[in-house]
């Protein structure tokens, strides 16, 4: 039962172009590179067979090796990380029993979420596809809304039915909210943290579709497989004190450094 994570790279983002080469400096002071950070997030997960970085980039590429990573040279012609891990898991021999797409612009997902979310997806055969959501406090829920206010794209949020199956992923912040909630008040929001785990089928179903149009709308590749009709499980996961956040704008470095300063994130 092997699991194999993958780290899907690309330096042409739109929002921000080069940024798995951002530096992030830590508690220490100690500057790398925001896909070395992914990285090593991802060798601290157990139950793990390997981790690959899957990047079309040269100097992604030999950034990472200098780093010491195992890289997988895929095409440029992948649309999103999905897409990059089919590829990849082809290049590998196809033998995984999950591929884990852990997004590389994610350093401060903690080894849990991963772990919670292999686990998920083996007690859910119906399931071809899992991914974890973190109840947001008032806190983060407000950055959220900060964002959107300024017009900046920044987290997704997710809905999802009595059984766990996704209903919906979006870059707005749903479900409406009639009221407003302090910074430690729990919320009826979900913040959707940006890894998939997948099984094969799913994955070489996912190349053969067409992006639908709300994928298109929103610039959300798990859409794909609900607007398929494939069972997309959410797994609820604890940060236990941890902040989380993705980097998905210039804006987010400095937030994601005093978070990783508060919690002594080397």
């Amino acid at each position: 039962m092997s699991v194999l994570v993958v780290i899907p790279a690309r330096h042409a983002s739109t929002r921000y172009p080069g940024k798995p080469l951002v530096e992030l400096t830590g508690a220490t002071g100690e500057s790398r590179s925001l896909v070395h950070r992914t990285w090593d997030a991802a060798r601290a997960i157990q139950g793990v067979d390997r981790v690959v970085i899957a990047t079309d980039d040269d100097r992604i590429r030999d950034a990472a090796e200098g780093f010491g990573a195992d890289v997988v040279m895929t095409s440029p012609d992948c649309a999103n990380g999905t897409e990059r891990c089919a590829e990849t898991l082809e290049l590998l021999g196809g033998t995984a029993e999950i591929v884990v797409n852990l997004q590389g612009d994610a350093p401060l997902t903690p080894p849990w979420f991963i772990e919670d979310l292999v686990a998920g997806l083996r007690a859910a055969p119906d399931a071809g596809i899992a991914t974890p959501v973190l109840r947001c406090d008032g806190a983060t829920l407000n950055a959220l809304l900060a964002d959107r206010r300024a017009g900046r794209v920044g987290g997704t949020t997710a809905v999802f039915g009595a059984d766990n199956r996704g209903l919906y992923f979006s870059k707005e912040v749903i479900p409406f909210l009639p009221g407003t909630y302090g910074p430690e008040d729990e919320t009826p929001v979900f913040h959707h943290v940006g890894v998939y785990a997948y099984r094969p089928a799913a994955l070489a179903a996912y190349v053969g579709w067409t992006a639908g149009p709300l994928e298109l709308l929103e610039g959300l590749e798990q859409l794909r497989f609900l607007e398929n009709g494939e069972t997309l499980l959410c797994v609820e996961v604890d940060a236990k004190g941890r902040r989380f956040w993705e980097l998905n704008n210039p804006e987010d470095v400095p937030r994601i450094e005093a978070m990783m300063a508060e919690m002594g994130m080397a």
